[in-house]
């Protein structure tokens, strides 16, 4: 059996090689490409992304692509979203005015306002306002099981690479797989609905716990080829 596809979307914006670096070492093998016969051909879409959400929307549509992937959405193909790829998802942002995301998922992206980070400072608490975006590793916890999800073998409170302003807020809060803190707030880090997984942080950049949701994420298509889901 040949090793699962990934159409890795191409819209001009996000780190589109380290993710496809990414795939590689799992067995994925991935095309970057804005192409849509490449994309419905592909096992999988992996949708990635840095910068401004409505920039990635304006591209997207200008590449007639914003319908194709909701259809192939709609029709049960795995959908993999990576940072601002998470927030493309939901149904609208807030980022510069208000945007129409993909609407994959129900909810909206708002920007930290005022993160507060308390610390013991000669036994006495003290608050710090922390600086937005939020920039480094950061633990995702579980928010419900991960068996059977692409954080299946994710250690819990494992640390991951975040680099971000906003973060989304789905409407159902079971669609949540992961929360994180910065500050005083806890927001949604991933979240998996049926065939559509993302993640605000970045896993090709968080190491070999960033890894094992590629690795999880290769299995689980292959699991999808050997039962022929998918197939036409």
């Amino acid at each position: 059996m040949s090793n699962p596809t990934a159409a890795i979307i191409d819209y001009g914006l996000g780190n589109l090689y380290s993710v496809q670096q990414a795939c590689g070492k799992v067995g994925i093998e991935s095309n970057i490409t804005a192409d849509r016969t490449a994309i419905e051909a592909a096992d999988a879409v992996i949708l990635p992304g840095m910068g401004a959400f409505g920039d990635a929307m304006d591209h997207l549509r200008r590449l007639d692509l914003v319908h194709l992937l909701r259809d192939l959405a709609a029709a049960g193909k795995p959908m993999f979203g990576v940072c601002l790829g998470l927030q493309l998802f939901m149904s609208e942002s807030c980022e510069f005015g208000r945007h129409e995301g993909l609407n994959l998922i129900e909810g909206d992206v708002i920007r930290f306002e005022s993160p507060v980070e308390t610390r013991l400072i000669d036994g006495k608490p003290r608050d710090f306002n922390l600086k937005v975006p939020l920039i480094g590793w950061t633990p995702i916890c579980e928010a419900r099981s991960w068996d059977g999800t692409v954080l299946e073998h994710v250690t819990p409170g494992a640390s991951m690479y975040f680099v971000h302003s906003f973060y989304v807020r789905p409407t159902d809060p079971s669609a949540v797989l992961s929360t994180s803190h910065y500050g005083h707030i806890e927001f949604c880090s991933s979240l998996q609905k049926d065939n559509l997984f993302a993640c605000q942080f970045h896993p090709e950049r968080s190491g070999a716990e960033g890894l094992k949701i590629y690795r999880q994420f290769a299995q689980l298509l292959t699991q999808r080829k050997l039962h022929g889901v998918g197939d036409s």
